[in-house]
């Protein structure tokens, strides 16, 4: 039995592995939401993010610009990948779609491989992110406190995007009716276009800020995009609120469970998402006729 410190402990990891999944899914649901393109690619655009700060910091040793740097670049490849690949796919079968995203990521990790190795690389921790915080009851690392709060700013930030601007609108419109939003004559191609950019930017920087927590590897995009399919099916299909709740549960179930055997912490994500697939297909913020 953990003790009550190491529960605690765990509970604050939670809390930062859940921030990274909300904003990873967050990317995600908008993308199969409005796109309706299954993209098995997220993961690897999760690793691609941790390298471009790894480049960029050595460039620039300076952690919020090789952060913006590092988002221009997923921006520029979020817009290739989408005009060269994805639209292309769009009224394509969802089979089709997930053969093709899947392909991308294995070349975007195999590149990666290539230019940078199978070695782990280290994003060294700002710093001003450097130490532990003591907060009265727990001692905890100053950097993964700082990292809650980074991605709850950028979360905040995409939450105004979606529903406080006329772009937000037209996307919560093509996720609930895309038919309707070509009618009225706005430009879904240029809409989507933008919806799968800030998609790409939005996992890279997950990326980017879980990058000095862990040793960067190829591989490492590989966990988190399974389980942010997870916090989709939780939290519902399109449902921004539902990305951010979703990724939150799954952080916490994770961590919680790690604590008393770390081998059944996947059983208890994938059981939850199995008792909401039986109970509430939709998810806990989705809606009926997007299951």
């Amino acid at each position: 039995m953990p003790s009550w410190a190491t529960l605690l402990s765990q509970a604050f990891n939670g809390l930062a592995l859940g921030s990274l999944l909300a904003l990873v899914s967050s990317g995600l649901t908008i993308i199969l939401g409005t796109l309706g393109v299954l993209n098995f690619a997220h993961g690897a655009l999760f690793t691609v993010g941790a390298y471009a700060i790894f480049v960029a910091f050595q460039y620039t040793s300076s952690f919020f610009l090789a952060v913006a740097m590092g988002s221009v670049f997923m921006l520029v490849l979020g817009i290739l990948l989408e005009r060269v690949i994805v639209r292309l796919f769009y009224d394509r079968p969802h089979e089709d779609q997930i053969l093709v995203t899947y392909g991308v990521g294995i070349v975007l990790v195999e590149v990666l491989r290539n230019v940078f190795g199978s070695h782990a690389q280290r994003v060294p921790v700002p710093s001003w992110g450097t130490g532990v915080t003591e907060m009265g009851f727990l001692m905890y690392p100053t950097y993964r406190l700082q990292l809650i709060g980074m991605v709850a700013a950028i979360l905040l930030a995409l939450y105004l995007i979606l529903y406080r601007t006329s772009l937000g609108l037209v996307v919560r419109a093509g996720i609930e009716n895309p038919g309707m939003v070509g009618i009225l004559g706005i430009d879904v191609k240029r809409t989507f276009l933008v919806v799968f950019a800030v998609g790409c930017v939005a996992v890279g920087l997950a990326g980017m800020l879980y990058a000095p927590v862990v040793a960067v590897s190829p591989d490492m995009g590989a966990t988190f995009m399974v389980q942010s399919f997870v916090v989709i099916v939780l939290g519902g299909l399109g449902s921004f609120p539902g990305a951010v709740v979703g990724g939150l549960i799954a952080g916490e179930i994770i961590s919680i469970t790690s604590a008393f055997n770390s081998a059944y912490s996947d059983v208890m994500l994938y059981g939850l998402m199995a008792l909401v697939l039986v109970l509430r297909p939709q998810g806990l913020f989705g809606s009926e006729g997007r299951v």
